[in-house]
């Protein structure tokens, strides 16, 4: 009769357990196959991205569209580009697509007037931070739904080849979770499709670069 009070207190102590863990799981399906990838450029570190595609974990293939990076406006009052103070840029739904293992990118740096290419392996942590981003309801505000409505990654590009990667987690907080050193593109801009001509770079990223210059080791 001892054993059994034991057990039933035992298993008792389980169900207990196993409520308090789930009580921060959301109602979202964690098994969804879309997430959004966004992909930046410090601000007047202006970019343009040729192309991007990511390779999931089952081995798919998925390409994201590209385009123009590190905008700016002439407020020149600081050193806006320094460092990666502005992280997000536009945002790409990836539909059908596993979480990723890892992202090919080739893009110009305009302002350096080089183009760079490379993968970019994505670590089992940033995927964990991802699953959780929609899996669970942020502590801080157990009574409302998860902060993210889908997993979301994002691709940061820089001078010098430097590429950074962070994910969110169900509280909004931003981790990076990878840095990288590309190579150089020996085609050039376009794969040698544009005579080795770049985009124009905008007067607003001249006259930024020209007071504070490209703060290269500052990503």
């Amino acid at each position: 009769m001892k054993r059994l009070k034991t057990l039933a207190l035992f298993v008792g102590f389980l169900i207990l357990c196993s409520c308090t863990s789930d009580s921060f799981l959301s109602d979202s399906d964690p098994k969804g196959d879309t997430w959004s990838l966004e992909i930046f450029s410090p601000p007047y570190m202006q970019s343009w991205a040729e192309m991007v595609v990511v390779e999931d974990l089952k081995g798919r293939s998925f390409r994201s569209p590209g385009g123009v990076l590190g905008s700016g406006n002439d407020n020149l009052e600081r050193e806006y580009a320094k460092g990666w103070n502005s992280i997000g840029g536009g945002s790409h739904i990836l539909t059908g697509a596993d979480l990723p293992k890892r992202i090919y990118v080739r893009w110009q740096s305009i302002i350096e007037q080089k183009t760079y290419k490379g993968w970019v392996d994505i670590p089992e942590e940033a995927r964990q931070f991802m699953r959780g981003s929609v899996m669970r309801k942020c502590p801080g505000w157990p009574e409302r739904r998860p902060a993210n409505h889908s997993a979301q990654a994002i691709l940061g590009l820089a001078p010098g080849g430097v590429v950074g990667v962070w994910v969110g987690d169900n509280c909004l907080n931003r981790h990076q979770v990878a840095r990288v050193h590309v190579g150089i593109e020996p085609l050039g801009p376009y794969q040698g499709q544009s005579s080795g001509k770049y985009r124009p770079i905008k007067e607003q990223s001249k006259r930024y670069i020209e007071r504070y210059g490209i703060p290269y080791g500052s990503w």
